[in-house]
């Protein structure tokens, strides 16, 4: 764990990490802010509230299905530290609707933005994986991507405290400065020149896209692997979408309660991508992502349990004081801790794997083609929430789904472990 936060001190790191961080830091206060203005402010009726955090979560994910392929070919085909520079210039136009959208309380104008950052994480993705093996040596990639994972995730908790407990207006105004100051620290990422130059790069979305796929998907390994990560994505997408639902509805909480839920959950992925690093001692491998994966579906369906058994609500919502007072609040924490310190456990060797399993001179495309699994794994699970919602399914019963299908993502890292390790 030492050798991984001495990265941390290099130059050929820190830039990164700072960009990704703001990055995702900012993509979690306009959210966060978004979905409770939402939420707690313009709606009043649980069904079109569990409705809008699926429609948001799909608008943010559909662009890694659409774009991908193109963005993993610019990946691989050209500079990706002057990407980045144009990738963070992007965000700040982009900043400039969302905020617009805070102010003016309009769902278009918000929803819009969100999309736009979903573009901005999608051309951002395959950068900040394929560069690792390309600044770091091949003992500090896992470390490197554990960091990575980490710093991710204390941003979401970040941005998901600070949007939930700010007001609007400061939200919007804050959304812009971070974007400003992601701007300047991407231009201190190293040059990272491509390793082949003059690709012809196919901007037909869909025919790039499938062959794309096709060529990664064919490698068994990589098949695996992605296959894996896109279970824990869909199982993050439905857990994402219900947090709020779920406080609100099932729990009888305030605000404040489901923002401490979106905390807990990042800082236990944040934990656990540091962990398996020292597990591992800095070798990729798989051998304990079955056994994160099934420790993550034990949690959800602890969670579910208690969910389904909690008290009737009474007339308003419990504070955040009031809520932690209960008899079964630190459970429902301690669940949450343990699915998303699993998840991390479970994830991070897999990404390290991708992009250490093929060439440098693929990587891009390899976690591009990851993404776009990933993303219509996620917009299917989103698509299914909503569907479910329509006919009746609760938020616990939605729990129950997510716990089951960790039994799929214990499978296929297990037949990832066998065939690789």
């Amino acid at each position: 764990m030492n050798i991984s936060l001495r990265l941390l001190a290099r130059r050929r790191f820190l830039p990164l990490f700072v960009t990704q961080f703001l990055g995702a830091f900012n993509d979690n206060l306009f959210k966060t802010a978004m979905v409770m203005l939402v939420i707690y402010g313009i709606y009043s009726d649980p069904q079109r509230e569990t409705a809008f955090s699926a429609i948001a979560g799909g608008l943010f994910i559909l662009p890694f299905f659409l774009l991908s392929a193109l963005s993993g070919q610019l990946a691989d085909g050209h500079d990706k530290a002057r990407l980045i520079r144009i990738i963070k210039s992007a965000e700040i136009g982009i900043m400039v609707c969302g905020a617009l959208g805070l102010m003016l309380h309009s769902i278009p104008l918000m929803l819009a933005a969100l999309f736009a950052m979903g573009v901005h994480s999608t051309f951002f993705g395959p950068i900040k994986y394929a560069i690792l093996p390309q600044h770091l040596h091949e003992d500090e990639v896992l470390g490197g991507t554990g960091l990575v994972e980490a710093g991710t995730y204390f941003a979401i908790l970040g941005g998901t405290i600070v949007g939930g407990i700010i007001p609007t207006e400061y939200a919007a105004g804050l959304v812009l400065l971070i974007a400003l100051i992601g701007r300047l620290s991407g231009q201190e990422v190293p040059d990272a020149p491509a390793a082949t130059r003059g690709t012809r790069i196919d901007f037909h979305i869909v025919r790039s896209s499938v062959q794309l796929v096709s060529q990664t998907m064919h490698i068994r390994h990589l098949f695996l692997a992605i296959l894996a990560i896109s279970f824990f994505w869909s199982q993050g997408a439905i857990l994402a979408a219900q947090f709020p639902p779920l406080v609100k509805n099932v729990l009888a909480a305030d605000q404040a309660v489901a923002t401490l839920f979106m905390a807990i959950f990042s800082v236990g992925v944040a934990i656990g991508s540091i962990a398996i690093n020292r597990l591992l001692n800095g070798t990729v491998s798989a051998k304990f992502a079955p056994a994160a994966a099934i420790g993550m579906g034990l949690f959800v369906l602890d969670l579910y349990w208690t969910a389904t058994h909690w008290p009737p609500a009474g007339p308003d919502l419990s504070t955040l004081r009031e809520f932690i007072a209960m008899p079964r609040a630190m459970r429902v924490m301690f669940d949450l801790f343990g699915v998303a310190l699993a998840g991390g456990m479970f994830v991070v060797p897999l990404y390290a794997f991708l992009t250490t399993s093929v060439p440098k001179t693929q990587t891009g495309r390899t976690v591009a083609a990851n993404n776009i699994v990933n993303s219509g794994a996620m917009v299917a699970a989103t698509l299914v929430l909503f569907g479910l919602v329509h006919i009746g399914v609760t938020v616990e019963m939605t729990l129950l789904m997510v716990a089951v299908m960790s039994i799929g993502a214990a499978a296929i890292a297990w037949r990832l472990h066998r065939a690789c390790d």
